[in-house]
């Protein structure tokens, strides 16, 4: 992609409350799958602008949350909404280095960028004993796959249904304790400000612009109109004893 294109990107997600979807129901459910306990240690990789760290620090009150990630933008803007929250550290990196020790690491929807199983296995070494990696994944739901579903995941043929990531954690050494789909209100909670955004920049759009609002447009259209046969998918998983 050219740098226009990336300059539009980040223009339609500037100040965007979250980057993808996802809701603090499911932080909350990964932590009690996880028996956290409320001083545990979090890393949230690839954190965005923060979405899930006010959650995080919740299921931990007296714990420490690192979140990070590689995009300087979404780390200002989480750190803005963070104040001065001492348990939390902010910090652009990247989440293949993580070292931790971590009672829990947390990534929502970004885990694919280093592929699951190499992923986890990058991970295994930054958990402390006993520690989970919580992670939502992109995948099938149904083996009917509508056309417009399967075009709008294209650049992505790795895509797998839910016994895939399954297969994916279990060839890192890791098991699956639990599994959770994400809710439609979770979508919803990510596509109705991007939808807002849209509207404000479309009047006057040109260029790379139009092309990133229209690719933005059509991705919620596909998701409302066919949500049955694909979504993310929230795994807690933990590394097998060797």
């Amino acid at each position: 992609m050219s740098d226009a294109y990336w300059d539009a990107f980040f223009e339609l997600h500037r100040d965007l409350p979250r980057e993808g979807p996802g809701e603090d129901a499911d932080v909350a459910w990964a932590a009690e799958i996880a028996d956290l306990k409320p001083d545990a240690r979090i890393c949230d990789a690839a954190c965005g602008p923060g979405a899930d760290i006010a959650a995080l620090r919740r299921v931990a009150p007296q714990g420490h949350v690192d979140a990070m990630d590689k995009v300087a933008g979404f780390v200002e803007q989480a750190r803005a909404r963070q104040g001065d929250d001492r348990n939390v550290t902010l910090s652009v990196a990247d989440m293949s280095d993580i070292t931790g020790p971590y009672d829990m690491i947390w990534c929502a929807g970004a885990l694919y960028f280093l592929g699951v199983t190499e992923g986890l296995r990058r991970w295994r070494e930054a958990l402390a004993p006993g520690g989970v990696v919580a992670f939502s994944q992109v995948c099938w739901f149904t083996e009917d796959r509508p056309k417009a579903a399967v075009e709008l995941w294209a650049d992505y043929p790795e895509m797998t249904d839910v016994a895939g990531v399954a297969a994916w954690v279990e060839a890192a050494g890791y098991t699956t304790l639990a599994t959770r789909k994400i809710s439609d209100r979770a979508w919803e909670d990510y596509y109705g400000p991007l939808d807002q955004r849209i509207a404000t920049l479309s009047p006057g759009a040109s260029g790379a612009l139009t092309q990133v609002l229209e690719e933005a447009r059509t991705e919620a259209a596909v998701w409302r109109a066919h949500r049955e046969s694909f979504g993310y998918l929230l795994s807690v998983v933990r590394p097998n004893a060797v």
